[in-house]
């Protein structure tokens, strides 16, 4: 049992591991990310037999920590608070997944997008329910409506001025998702 354990932990380790070294550069290799977690490069290969193995399992679990984030944010602030601190985390989401879009294959990253589309408008959906219901977003606004109004948090270069655009777009989206009585629009 104990090593099932460690194996699991040697498992997360790694992961973290990736999901930050490549963040900061794609081309890191398997090795330095072997030694940085602190294991062999046998123990790394078990888990991950190739790099896209690894890029695809990092992809994934952020993925379901993106999607998950949704209700426990909804727990914790009000409707249009919850889907700010939710689209600030698409958007980091998206700085990596486009760092990392050079290393996946198009097919594989094709496929990956397509298994994670419904779960991702899932808990946009359920920010913009609740939303709704508080009478803090527009009725006629759907959950692949604002993944396509945000698609650009996928696009431009990732310096500092991006980070400032970025954040000035993310709130004329949430100004337009307003209903026009809680915007005084009309």
């Amino acid at each position: 049992m104990a090593q099932r354990s460690d194996a699991e932990q040697n498992r997360a380790r790694i992961l973290d591991v990736a999901r930050e070294e490549l963040s900061a550069a794609t081309d890191v290799s398997l090795h330095a990310i072997a030694k940085r977690a602190g294991v062999g490069q046998g123990t790394l290969y078990r888990h991950f037999p190739s790099r896209e193995a690894l890029l695809m399992a990092v992809y994934r679990e952020d993925v379901t920590g993106l999607v998950d984030a949704a209700g426990t944010l909804l727990t914790t602030h009000d409707p249009m608070a919850a889907l700010r601190l939710w689209l600030d985390r698409l958007a980091a989401f998206g700085r990596v997944k486009h760092g990392l879009a050079s290393v996946l294959h198009a097919a594989t990253y094709a496929d990956l997008s397509t298994e994670h589309y419904q779960p991702v408008t899932a808990a946009i959906d359920q920010l913009l329910s609740a939303g709704r219901d508080a009478g803090v977003v527009r009725d006629d606004v759907e959950a692949g409506d604002l993944l396509l109004l945000v698609a650009f948090l996928w696009r431009g270069d990732r310096g500092e001025e991006w980070e400032r655009r970025s954040r000035h777009l993310l709130e004329i989206v949430l100004d337009g998702l307003r209903p026009a009585h809680a915007c005084g629009c009309g």
